[in-house]
């Protein structure tokens, strides 16, 4: 080896030209300032779900102020409200047949086309169809005060927007040449069962009938309303919470679904029983086999609930309202094997309606706060974050289904249910404006949809 030359040898400590060397760093792009524009009722018409959502939105707080206002009236006697049709059976038709199927339009039409990879309708092909039931349920309303003729021509109208909904949704499913269909024939079948509960619900309205009216209703509640919600649980919920949570997996047997669709099965056996048999004296040995039924599944969704990912969803708020959701739904049916053995040993109905309103506002309500303001900020161009005002919102509904438990049980206030009825109104009206103002809105991201 040689020794470097005089030329080859360095003479001093070695510099480096900063301005060679050095690259400045890039600038970060500046995040584009939101899109913004005066509410319009043209943007509903760009897509199926800003439609739908409205539509809903304002069927559920015209429905929500208006129960409050009867339970004001009953409570005081200060609106002197007049009755046409029966308080009872004007909510619990609404509450059940009203505005859910719009908010199912809102999803199903834009899910569903990913669900079965097809080209999904515009929202002026769908117009009819929603319009009609929005149209019909606020004409139901007005005739519960006014004329019962006018309540019947409300479920009509209702009822065709419903038919004529669900024909468009079987479109879709007839199109699809996707291998797996499952969860979307679910839903379809569902809302099969809930146009044939709107029409008994009419025909008993329109010979006088409420008690088979209502049992049309229970029947819709479980058979077409649980039926679509647990579909689209079994799909979405496991699928949300892997996308987020990745050391959770996909985990959705078949056979969960199958036993969530059993269950709504058997409530609505139960439903026609139950009004052949009213006591829960008439029959024990049925009553003591609800109680099994209803203990050992609710038990088992629990169980699921934990397993979907419970726990690890609680740090993110949009995803655990998801999921605390879904708890209700085991609650419920372990709430009605209580209520049920309760009835059984004492004679009497000691719970009340409590377990139906842990399902409606607990289950039903919760999921539906969570699932329209997770597609609401997605397809507005927004994070999928729910914010300190949503989250608020949800954590004041998990109260009220609490106190309506609670205004259940036999021999406590009034008043009650009244504070039960304020804290709904007031929940889905302040969820309702602020989402509706969205709707009518662009994209803030610039986005078409």
């Amino acid at each position: 080896m040689t020794a470097p030359t005089q030329q080859e040898r360095p003479k001093g400590p070695r510099t480096i030209s900063l301005q060679q060397s050095s690259t400045a760093a890039p600038a970060r792009k500046a995040k584009p300032e939101p899109v913004k524009g005066p509410w319009r009722l043209s943007m509903l018409m760009v897509a199926p779900h800003r439609l739908g959502f409205a539509l809903a939105m304002l069927i559920l707080i015209a429905a929500s102020l208006w129960w409050l206002a009867v339970q004001l009236d009953r409570a005081s006697g200060v609106l002197g409200l007049t009755v046409a049709v029966s308080p009872t059976l004007t909510h619990a038709a609404i509450m059940v047949l009203g505005f859910m199927p719009l908010f199912f339009s809102g999803f199903l039409f834009t899910a569903g086309p990913n669900w079965l990879r097809v080209a999904p309708p515009t929202a002026q092909r769908l117009s009819g169809a929603l319009g009609l039931q929005a149209v019909g349920w606020l004409l139901w309303l007005v005739g519960a005060h006014t004329l019962a003729g006018v309540a019947l021509l409300g479920l009509i109208l209702a009822l065709v927007g419903l038919a004529w909904m669900f024909m468009l949704y079987w479109s879709l499913v007839r199109q699809s040449t996707v291998e797996d269909r499952v969860h979307a024939k679910a839903v379809g079948w569902g809302g099969v069962v809930g146009v044939v509960c709107l029409a008994g619900v009419a025909w008993a309205h329109a010979t006088g009938q409420v008690d088979w009216a209502l049992v049309f209703v229970r029947t819709a509640l479980w058979g077409f309303i649980v039926v679509v919600f647990v579909a689209v649980a079994h799909r979405m919920i496991p699928f949300f919470t892997s996308s987020v949570l990745p050391l959770i997996e996909i985990w959705r047997p078949f056979w969960v679904l199958w036993l969530m669709l059993g269950v709504a099965a058997w409530e609505v056996l139960a439903v026609w029983v139950d009004f052949a048999a009213p006591s829960a004296q008439a029959w024990p040995a049925w009553t003591v086999i609800c109680i099994v039924v209803e203990a050992v599944t609710g038990g088992v969704l629990l169980w699921l609930a934990v397993v979907w990912g419970l726990v690890q969803s609680l740090k993110i708020r949009l995803l655990a309202m998801l999921h605390v959701g879904f708890v209700w739904f085991g609650l419920a049916l372990l709430y009605s094997a209580v209520s049920q053995g309760l009835w059984l040993a004492t004679g009497r109905p000691v719970l009340g309606l409590g377990a139906l309103h842990a399902l409606s506002m607990g289950f039903l309500g919760s999921i539906m706060i969570a699932m329209v303001t997770r597609v609401s900020c997605g397809h507005s161009g927004r994070a999928l974050v729910a914010d300190n005002l949503v989250w608020g919102l949800f954590g004041t509904l998990q109260a009220v289904v609490g106190i309506r438990l609670l205004a259940a049980v036999e021999g406590m206030p009034a008043w009650l249910t009244m504070l039960a009825a304020l804290g709904w109104a007031t929940v889905v009206s302040i969820w309702g404006v602020r989402y509706g103002n969205w709707y009518g809105r662009p994209r803030i991201d610039g986005k078409a949809g």
